[in-house]
């Protein structure tokens, strides 16, 4: 399983009433580091899938939600749990230093 495109119309029922928490990528096409952090969040959705929910966000696409949550920079990643904001990192990271803070926040 790897990460799911969410729209905000999707944003409540994927995210904020999941039962896993959740982390969420707020990316855009033409943000080259999203680029480069895009198949590490992948590859975290499938090593840690059976505790958390992994979704991305095109900013482009669905502008109300990062709007709403204060996104200011991309890459920004979120880890949501219980419908709650748990953390917030700005920046691409390696997939040790993901998965690391991940697995702390959950």
């Amino acid at each position: 399983m790897s990460s799911v495109a969410v729209t905000d119309s999707e944003f409540e029922s994927e995210v904020l009433k999941s039962e896993l928490p959740v982390v969420v990528d707020f990316w855009a096409e033409w943000c080259g580091p999203c680029k480069t952090l895009s198949p590490v969040v992948d590859e975290l959705a499938n090593d840690l899938k059976d505790k958390v929910k992994v979704v991305k966000i095109n900013i482009d696409e669905a502008p109300e939600t990062p709007t709403k949550y204060g996104v200011r920079g991309i890459p920004t990643l979120m880890i949501f749990k219980n419908g709650e904001i748990v953390d917030t990192r700005v920046g691409g990271m390696p997939k040790s230093q993901l998965e690391e803070w991940v697995e702390s926040a959950v």
